[in-house]
């Protein structure tokens, strides 16, 4: 189901919880919005649907790639950037790392450990960032 997106910067800034079996359908839920939102988003965490729940999802191309409870365990090459976001209006300056490993589960909750560059790796570090109440 397509969900509204959460502009309240006191809900965005609290912390989300880890995720459950039970959640699944947040899935569903934050794929279908982001797909419908495809023409200006590439990622998006529970919170800005109005779930406090550590599940991401992401686009490559045409996939949309689900994210449960993702910890990122390595960092490297840091740089400057500029990043929007879909629950707010204008860029804003970041620092991200060109290079992440990150451990999550699928939707199956299946463990999962990858590592990420480029552009990919920035969306997931925005979106991890949702978890902690961090709103660039």
């Amino acid at each position: 189901m397509i969900r509204p997106i959460v502009k309240d910067v006191l809900f965005l800034g609290q912390k989300s919880e880890p995720a459950t079996k039970e959640d699944i359908a947040v899935i569903d839920d934050l794929v279908d919005t982001l797909r419908a939102n495809l023409d200006g988003c590439v990622g998006m965490a529970a919170n800005m649907i109005g779930v406090k729940k550590q599940i991401l999802v992401f686009s490559v191309g045409d996939i949309i790639i689900p994210m449960v409870n993702p910890v990122i365990v390595k960092k490297e090459k840091r740089y400057e950037t500029e990043e929007s976001c879909l629950s707010l209006t204008g860029f804003r300056k970041t620092m991200r790392y060109e290079i992440i490993e990150v451990e999550y589960f699928d939707r199956q909750f299946k463990k999962h450990k990858q590592t990420f560059t480029g552009f990919t790796a920035q969306i997931i570090q925005h979106e991890v960032d949702h978890f902690e109440g961090i709103i660039i």
